[in-house]
């Protein structure tokens, strides 16, 4: 798996892992953010399998693989702890990554993301979209590049058969009835124009699933692409939430 990481690592900076959707890599998803978030934390930029550089021979296509490479790939780099920002495909990989190293985890930040919906939900969004999921996810062509792009963002590639191995399994993955009660501090947010792909009533009920220790914050105007209809407010909320980790940690 490559990553993508600051050089030189600053003892004064927390650490935050950042994951990326299935739209593109992380060096093109993140283009708005990396540079503002730096300045405060020691990044760690993943591209997930399939994506970017990193590949695997292994058959596994599921989130929760994704999330065990990840995190060996973080303890390789002496990265003990840290807080993650992930969005929409990534929110599925963030999720089980939270679960399952509680101890390295610290506060989570989601992001457009539909894990934990229903098999009714999932009929429903596909409906919307009108057009084939597997299409979108993995463009064939500069149509369906478009049509991505239009139902992401508000404002105006190689490994395919792997990503589409990836994109099938997640479409016909049953809904998760015992789908774990995360331990940190998690922030939900969404754009309140993300109508099609995750629409905002998922947001609230990822909140109600996850109780108390889990808040949701709507950017207006924005689609399902946060990253790249409102980086300036996503980066300062993401800067806040995964700071007061540190301050609590330090009392």
């Amino acid at each position: 798996m490559h990553f993508w990481s600051s050089n030189p690592r600053r003892s004064n900076k927390p650490d935050l892992l950042m994951l990326h959707g299935y739209g593109g890599n992380s060096k093109w998803q993140f283009v708005h953010q990396v540079g503002s978030l730096s300045r405060t934390f020691n990044l760690y930029v993943p591209d997930l399998l399939f994506f970017g550089k990193s590949y695997t021979k292994m058959s596994d296509r599921t989130e929760v693989f994704q999330a065990k490479c990840v995190a060996e790939g973080l303890r390789r780099r002496g990265v003990e702890r840290f807080g993650v920002y992930s969005i929409s495909y990534g929110g599925f990989v963030a999720y089980w990554l939270a679960a399952m190293y509680p101890e390295a985890v610290g506060r989570l930040v989601i992001v457009s993301c539909g894990i934990g919906m229903t098999e009714e939900q999932k009929k429903d969004q596909l409906n919307k979209i009108g057009r084939s999921a597997l299409k979108l996810l993995v463009p064939e062509s500069a149509h369906d590049l478009r049509g991505l792009v239009n139902i992401s963002m508000h404002k105006a590639t190689p490994v395919k058969k792997q990503k589409l191995e990836m994109a099938e399994y997640l479409l016909r993955e049953k809904a998760d009835l015992n789908l774990p009660i995360l331990t940190q501090e998690t922030l939900i947010i969404w754009g309140d124009k993300d109508a099609v792909i995750f629409p905002v009533n998922l947001a609230y009920e990822l909140q109600r699933h996850l109780g108390p220790k889990s808040k949701v914050e709507i950017i207006k105007d924005t689609g399902h692409a946060v990253n790249m209809d409102a980086p300036i407010s996503l980066n300062a909320l993401i800067t806040s939430f995964v700071l007061g980790d540190r301050f609590e940690s330090s009392k």
